[in-house]
């Protein structure tokens, strides 16, 4: 048996080491700790063949074996006046990247910036390549400029097509968007012809927290308000009486980046603050001071609500009459986060009974907002997502981007990359079933999570037969990662990002490789994923440890979940899945059966587990359509069933 954590230090000389550099956390001030690199020892014969062709490249030459892994560095926060730590930070770009630079290119590639970027950002670029900065241009001339370029470096405004992507005929590298969204960039086309697309996630966090301090600080005090009854020629200081800040509860809903950054802040103006984010660690909660608490727990406690959580399936109109309803008569909203989150006719419900007495929005469901009551409602104060509009928070786009896209081009693996790199047909062949049965088992697992501990550690059991240097395991990591974090954030997790986006959220995974008798013909026998002292919805899924289990297997090429807990089930991971604990008696199957096809529930599989006839057991069905609420509260009173619960693949 071999077990293999990351970052350990080496096992196997004949694995390659490439070294990740550190990732600092964003504080209220510059940190200036630096961490030791750790470790990632990948089989030499595994690396991307993206990077293989961009190597031998007649702009540039690079050997990507053996080259750094670029993770984020370390972004500290700066205040609004602070732009000579600005021009500090683009120096210090410079001349990292002129020290790589004279290293690793023998002749300068061309960059195209298409989209308006910030001088030192284009510093930051030319000391790598010739930069040709052309604003304004048609689908038609980025196309005919496209073939003549290494790399293409845009904003919002310029759709980077399958058309640009054949236009450049193989020599187009790196995609750079200099910002977060990536909406306008054809992932799938960039990825079929082997060109990296990177963003430039982190540099607008301390502006969109800023931002949400601003607007709670003037909503708080009636300012907007105020400001215009002036500018009318009116004096009315009755009018515009305002709240405290002191003593109040300020409820983070989403502790991500922006969250925990409003939460330093609100601590400094006195306020008591919770949180709710059922996936952060509650270690890193404490550390800033803040508790972190169930949804319902933080929305009816709470004076003031500030919104910082992604907009995923899960949190869609998660703010509704439901929501509103649990909350304290007087509270007030602040929303930097995603307008999508609020029901905005809900928030308007509960605006004009008083339930909620103001709201600060910076974002809305569809902007620019047309004919939305919530603009023109006189207890609400609104500005046109301005969340990342600092001078400053541009500058650092500009040199985020900037540092991205030159470390592409030299031949290095970038965290803020969107796409994975291709991996060699033979590889993603073999593991292709095996890839789809990673995902479904990570989110499988997450789902199962209840409570607001978050998961902390991961352990992956592969059963084989192969040796364990002859299975490369990488992108069943990475997939199983994208099935635990997808589902509860709006990261876009690949094989090239899987290992640093779980660093930065504090998840621990363990591979181990177990022996299997078997042939070695076959990759795998089975796949085993454990989530580690977590609380569940469906008790049965624990070990006596405590932890989640479920555990799958490839048949006839299709993913198949065959242990849950401890029960061993035989379901194929299509669909969706209901998971019922009974007491095992006749009868069972057809009247749940009966439920579901009573409603038109189209079933296409069906497994029962027990441990011992007549003794308790576990019923997993797969179903072709979901089942509404009314349907599922119908299974569980059946008087035979002990829990059941409803996952989505």
């Amino acid at each position: 048996m071999e077990a293999a954590i990351l970052n350990c230090s080496p096992h196997q000389q004949q694995h390659q080491a490439v070294i990740i550099d550190p990732i600092h956390s964003i504080s209220s001030r510059p940190s200036t700790a630096r961490i030791q690199p750790a470790f990632l020892f990948l089989p030499k014969t595994h690396f991307p063949k993206q990077f293989s062709r961009l190597s031998a490249s007649s702009s540039f030459s690079s050997s990507f074996l053996g080259s750094r892994i670029r993770e984020q560095p370390s972004k500290a926060p700066r205040r609004a006046s602070s732009r000579d730590l600005c021009c500090s930070r683009a120096e210090t770009a410079v001349d990292s990247i002129s020290a790589r630079a004279e290293t690793v290119v023998d002749s300068k590639p061309t960059i195209l910036v298409a989209e308006k970027l910030g001088e030192a950002g284009l510093k930051v670029l030319r000391t790598l390549a010739n930069v040709d900065c052309s604003y304004d241009l048609t689908q038609e001339e980025l196309c005919t400029k496209i073939s003549l370029c290494d790399a293409l470096i845009v904003r919002s405004g310029t759709k980077v097509t399958r058309q640009v992507f054949e236009s450049s005929r193989g020599r187009l590298k790196v995609v750079g968007r200099a910002g977060v969204g990536i909406d306008n960039v054809d992932l799938h086309a960039a990825t079929e012809y082997g060109c990296l697309v990177v963003n430039a996630p982190t540099a607008n966090t301390v502006a969109a927290a800023e931002h949400g301090i601003a607007l709670l600080a003037a909503m708080a005090r009636n300012v907007p308000q105020a400001d215009a009854s002036m500018k009318q020629g009116k004096w009315q200081r009755n009018k515009y009486v305002g709240v405290s800040l002191v003593g109040k509860t300020l409820a983070v809903m989403g502790f991500g980046k922006v969250g925990s950054e409003v939460a330093r802040r609100a601590k400094g103006l006195g306020m008591h603050v919770i949180a709710h984010d059922p996936y952060a660690a509650a270690d890193r909660a404490r550390a800033v001071g803040v508790d972190l608490v169930s949804f319902d727990g933080a929305i009816s406690a709470a004076d003031f609500i500030s919104l910082h959580m992604p907009l995923t399936p899960t949190t869609d109109k998660v703010f509704n009459d439901v929501s509103f309803g649990k909350m304290k008569k007087g509270v007030r909203i602040i929303n930097v986060a995603r307008g999508g989150v609020i029901d905005e006719e809900a928030l308007v419900r509960a605006l004009d009974s008083g339930i909620v007495a103001q709201a600060a929005l910076d974002v809305f469901t569809k902007e620019p907002p047309v004919d939305n009551k919530l603009v023109q409602h006189e207890k609400v104060i609104v500005t046109p997502h301005l969340g990342a509009s600092t001078i400053e928070a541009q500058e650092g786009v500009a040199i985020e981007i900037a540092e991205a896209v030159a470390g592409a081009l030299m031949g290095e693996l970038s965290a803020t990359a969107v796409n994975a790199p291709m991996v060699s047909a033979e590889v993603l062949s073999e593991l292709a079933p095996y890839v789809s049965l990673a995902e479904s088992l990570g989110r499988l697992a997450v789902q199962l999570v209840a409570g607001v501990s978050g998961v902390k550690s991961v352990k992956v059991i592969y059963a084989s037969a192969r040796a364990a240097d002859d299975l490369d395991t990488r992108l069943l990591r990475a997939m199983i990662t994208k099935g635990i974090i997808e589902p509860i954030s709006d990261t876009i997790v690949n094989l090239v990002n899987a290992d640093f986006i779980a660093k930065q959220r504090g998840l621990r995974i363990i591979e181990e490789k177990v022996p299997h008798d078997g042939s070695p013909q076959e990759p795998l026998e089975s796949i085993q994923v454990q989530l580690a002292h977590v609380e569940s919805k469906f008790a049965s899924a624990l070990s006596e440890g405590g932890d989640i289990i479920v555990e799958g297997k490839v048949k006839d090429g299709i993913p198949h979940l065959t242990k849950v807990g401890a029960y061993s089930v035989d379901v194929s991971l299509e669909g969706s899945l209901i998971l019922c604990r009974q007491v095992d008696q006749p009868g069972m199957i057809g009247k749940v059966g009966s439920i579901l096809g009573s409603q038109n529930v189209n079933v296409n599989f069906m497994s029962v587990g027990r441990t011992a006839p007549r003794r308790r057991a576990i019923m997993a069905i797969g179903v072709d359509d979901e089942p509404t609420k009314e349907t599922l509260q119908r299974i569980g009173e059946v008087p035979a069933i002990e829990e059941f619960v409803y996952l989505k693949f």
